[in-house]
């Protein structure tokens, strides 16, 4: 699987009813992490890592083609050209994590709140370890 196509999936199974620039700003956290050593150092690495995307463990189809409502077919094709132009650029924020407005994980309280986009919380990690 390519690099462009685990983007893709991430930001369609994490932000496909996002505005473009709070997609954009999760895959630059993705993208963050692959330049981070404390992190896997590829993007499937990264988007697969055990536990760090919820998408990758809720028991749901993780096959876009099986969301057939207009909306995401038409996200889908977008947010593959997305990913198809993001994949290959260097990481343009410093966010190394994200979560909806609608949890409050434990992590948040530890890491710098850079802001908000769409429905997404950003942080940043500034300590030695992840």
């Amino acid at each position: 699987m390519t690099g462009a196509l685990c983007l893709a999936l991430a930001l369609f199974f994490e932000a496909r009813g996002e505005p473009v620039e709070a997609q954009e700003a999760i895959a630059g956290v993705i993208l963050t992490r692959v330049a981070d050593d404390r992190y896997p150092s590829t993007i499937c690495d990264v988007v697969y890592e055990s536990r760090q995307f919820s998408w990758t463990h809720d028991h749901l189809s993780d096959d876009p083609e099986d969301y057939t409502n207009h909306p995401d077919v038409v996200a889908w094709v977008e947010l593959q050209a997305l990913a198809a132009q993001l994949a290959e650029s260097e990481p343009y924020v410093t966010s190394t994590h994200y979560h909806t407005t609608g949890v409050s994980p434990q992590w948040a309280a530890h890491y710098e709140l850079d802001g908000r986009s769409g429905d997404h919380l950003f942080y940043t990690n500034q300590t030695p370890w992840r």
